[in-house]
């Protein structure tokens, strides 16, 4: 039996080939996931392991949470020069070399434009020549000198070589300090760590001096304390000997405390964007199932004599179940191990693309074993699971079969099939309305949960609704097409649970599109919304690189001709009652001027130190007016008051709001993150902007929009993302194209004789291929309306469920949706290219004595 699977599957190569391919692409997604993004940890890795010394003395920061770990610009909070002083003199130390790093100082290169973007940070130290952990230099010159005074300056060597400067010029920088326009002399160029690589950030390096001028104000203080332990003394016992010297606003760590402390916040912050690619390799392998499953029935089908006959001359059931599932294993095999390799070209092509956009990977691709397993697994068990129903179909198979002349598929009963479907779709449209109109928790979830049953219940369902369906979508075709269009309705009719297998896939692609428009969509419009009803400023004053600016930059827009009032708007970290959250400092009095505040509680006065919340976030978490909180922040840690609560507001989310003061007193910079401007009644909007423009010429971070540039900056970033998901949702179209090419390739070699009569009996060969266009056309529109139907309703559905959490406008892209069904029906032609001109080529006498 092993051997006749084997001379069976290579003598359908081709066929099965194409179901391996879905397979391919499956995996390809599932490994160039986890390829990608070890490749970003390493780079990371590579980044912070040769970063510490021995020990590291920075701010003690409150709570047990690791929020504001890793640099100290997030926090005020300095150490004094003294410090640096008494910690050197320690038995256990050799040396100890006070840091001072800024992460909002960005080079501009020789045409004025900012060379790190998409949130890199452009990264400034002092420089001092104290090893890391390992004994090596964290950072060495290659050329030129080191900054040793003021207005001096050394470039990483891959921000050098891309900034057109020579040592010798003047370099222009962008800083979120007083001065917002800061320049220095190139005087030399460094390497950072052994790779050299800063993953798209910038580094400038200067004298310790000018760094406390440009970074602390003047200030004989440091961010923080490197320290190397002197021979024989371990980090742990340097880490204890320090912190029994050490005032009680500090802590002393050792560098591999450090290392993996900020190790794990990235890897937490990347943990989303993995979880976020192999969402879509999960949705590519499940409609990959349907065309496995299809392949596999109809190859079944074909080859039901051949079982027979085996059966007749002694196999058992089992023997032919597992020889259906051998090929399936081979299948799986060829298809994991292709994928694998197909998925480190996915790795470097993601590896290009964010390299493009600033996120710079040193080194090649990391394959790691744990890739290899989970590839093979997934691949192999995908195929199993989709082959095993027509493995058992095939051992149904009676022996007395083969006697005869032919053999039609072994249906079996689809009555379970229906009551599961059944089932799965009442109770998930039963969950689904549950989450949208019972007072539940986590409503959304549950109708997220909703949702994806009444996906798999329709989806078993389909070959009851293919049929009404199908009538209607192909009806018109014997008036349209006369003979040739009865026969393509009649044959896409003829097996509804085939047709419906090859539909479901395009359907799964379609509702998941359709879906993602509505929610996109929706967002466009609550964004528009919430500009037009929301925002009052006549102007918004954001940075491009999402990073704080200088307060300076509000300074001199309050002073522009035409101005009226600038409201600044401060973010920060923080933890609230043990939960990570963001928070948003202003006046909620002037903000009011700028934007809708509607309070709906309380008062909004919070020149006491309280805080806001919106009005859903308060009744989630159980607050009134009056109630207190702990709150965290880099230099504070002090119970708060809740004293207002606003409603719904889509610019805040409905997140906490203190003052600016708060901020301050809690060791938060004073950078803003958004400035709101307001016009004087009358004044001239052009002239302001232009002001506004001229104020900000010099920080080309920073821009200027109006209300309607600024919706289309936000429609953007909405439309980014769409798009995105668009490109990874095409993966499972494409695999569902290839199984209506599939399903027809294998129909037109079922139908073999058939064909042949047919040509025989005068049916030309543009005839033959306008019939299996049109029986294509008739699944692919099949599937875009059972899809864009079941898209709408879901679609329709997330939205209400999170309406309350910022998406509160419902839009329905209704131009899209039809649009999405006439490229489905651009499909089905071009998935019916090939088997049609198959078809049209076979020798009609061979045909006719096909068996």
């Amino acid at each position: 039996m092993i051997r006749a699977t084997l001379k069976s599957l290579a003598a359908r190569k081709l066929r099965l080939a194409m179901s391996a391919f879905a397979i391919v692409l499956g995996v390809a997604f599932v490994a160039g996931s986890y390829v990608f993004t070890d490749t970003i940890n390493r780079t990371f890795d590579d980044i912070f392991g040769g970063l510490s010394s021995d020990v590291v003395v920075r701010p003690d920061l409150p709570g047990e949470t690791d929020l504001f770990a890793g640099f100290a610009t997030g926090t005020t909070t300095t150490i004094p020069s003294g410090l640096v002083d008494d910690v050197s003199g320690l038995p256990g130390v050799e040396r100890a070399d006070g840091e001072i790093e800024n992460q909002s100082f960005f080079v501009l290169d020789t045409d004025g434009d900012v060379m790190t973007t998409q949130g890199a940070p452009g990264i400034a130290v002092n420089w001092h020549d104290g090893p890391n952990a390992e004994g090596d230099p964290v950072i060495e010159l290659v050329d030129g000198e080191l900054p040793a005074g003021p207005g001096e300056v050394a470039l990483d060597d891959r921000t050098f070589e891309n900034s057109g400067y020579q040592i010798g010029d003047e370099v222009q920088f962008v800083s979120s300090g007083d001065e917002p326009r800061v320049s220095a002399e190139l005087v030399g160029v460094v390497r950072f760590g052994e790779s050299g690589s800063l993953a798209g950030a910038s580094l400038s390096v200067f004298e310790t001096g000018y760094a406390q001028e440009l970074f602390l104000d003047g200030e004989d203080a440091f961010n923080r304390i490197s320290v190397t332990a002197a021979d024989g003394a371990s980090a742990e016992e340097v880490r204890d000997e320090i912190s029994a010297v050490l005032p009680d606003d500090f802590e002393a760590l050792t560098g591999a405390d450090v290392d993996e402390e900020t190790a794990s916040a990235i890897e937490e912050g990347l943990g989303f964007f993995n979880t976020f690619l192999l969402v879509f390799a999960a949705i590519a392998l499940f409609v990959g199932v349907f065309l496995i499953l299809n392949t596999f029935s109809i190859l079944v089908a074909q080859r039901a004599q051949e079982m027979a006959l085996f059966r007749a001359l002694g196999a058992g059931r089992h023997q032919v179940t597992r020889s259906v599932l051998l090929e399936a294993l081979v299948v799986g095999i060829v298809g994991s191990t292709l994928g694998l390799l197909l998925g480190l070209g996915v790795a470097q092509l993601l590896k290009t693309v964010f390299g493009a956009f600033g996120l710079e990977l040193a080194g090649g691709l990391v394959l790691l074993p744990r890739t290899i397993v989970i590839s093979y697994i997934v691949g192999i068990v995908v195929t199993m699971v989709a082959a095993f129903i027509p493995a058992r179909r095939a051992s149904k198979v009676p022996p007395i079969a083969a006697m005869r002349d032919d053999v039609g598929q072994i249906e079996s009963s689809r009555r379970g099939i229906l009551w599961v479907g059944g089932v799965l779709t009442l109770g998930g449209a039963a969950a689904m309305a549950t989450g949208l109109f019972a007072s539940v928790d986590d409503a959304a979830l549950l109708v997220g949960a909703g949702i994806f049953a009444v996906f798999i219940g329709v989806a078993l369902l389909a070959p009851v609704l293919a049929t009404p369906v199908l009538r209607v979508v192909a009806g018109w075709y014997p008036k349209a097409f006369g003979t040739v269009g009865r026969l393509a309705r009649e044959n896409a009719l003829r097996n509804p649970r085939r047709t419906a297998a090859t539909a479901s896939a395009l359907m799964i692609g379609m509702a998941l599109v359709t879906a993602i428009s509505i929610i996109g969509a929706s967002a466009n419009a609550t964004v528009d919304r919430a500009l037009d009803d929301g925002v009052r400023a006549q102007f918004v004053v954001s940075n491009a690189v999402g990073q704080p600016f200088s307060p300076a930059v509000a300074e001199q827009a309050s002073q522009v001709d035409g101005v009226s009032e600038v409201v600044a708007v401060r973010a920060s970290g923080a933890v609230v009652d043990g939960d990570q959250t963001f928070v948003q400092a202003f006046d909620p009095v002037a903000y009011g001027r700028a934007a809708d505040l509607p309070m709906v509680e309380g008062s909004d006065d919070l020149s006491g130190g309280g805080f806001l919340i919106g009005e859903q976030q308060a009744e989630s978490d159980g607050l009134s007016v009056g109630d207190t909180v702990r709150m965290q922040l880099p230099g504070s840690d002090e119970e708060i008051e809740l004293v207002g609560i606003y409603g719904q507001s889509p610019l805040l989310s409905g997140g906490v709001v203190v003052s600016q003061q708060t901020l301050e007193d809690g060791a938060v910079p004073a950078l803003d993150s958004l400035l709101y401007v307001i016009a004087d009644d009358g004044a001239d909007l052009a002239t302001v902007h232009e002001g506004l423009d001229e104020v900000t010429a010099d920080v080309p971070t920073v821009t200027v929009q109006d209300q309607e540039e600024y919706k289309e900056s936000s429609r953007d970033q909405v439309n980014q993302l769409l798009f995105l998901v668009y490109a990874l949702l095409g993966l499972a179209v494409l695999i569902a194209v290839l199984g209506i090419v599939n399903t027809l390739a294998l129909s037109v070699m079922e139908r073999t004789r058939e064909v042949g009569l047919l040509r025989a009996v005068g049916m030309s060969r543009r005839q033959l291929r306008r019939t299996i266009r049109l029986e294509s056309i008739a699944i692919a529109v099949l599937g875009a309306v059972l899809g864009v139907a079941l898209g709408l309703v879901f679609g329709v559905s997330l939205q209400r469920a999170i309406a309350d959490d910022g998406l509160e406008v419902l839009s329905i892209p209704g131009g899209q949706l039809v649009v999405f069904v006439v490229l489905a029906a651009v499909i089905g032609v071009l998935a019916a290219v090939w088997p049609a001109r198959r078809a049209a080529k076979l020798d009609v006498l061979r045909a006719i004595t096909t068996e």
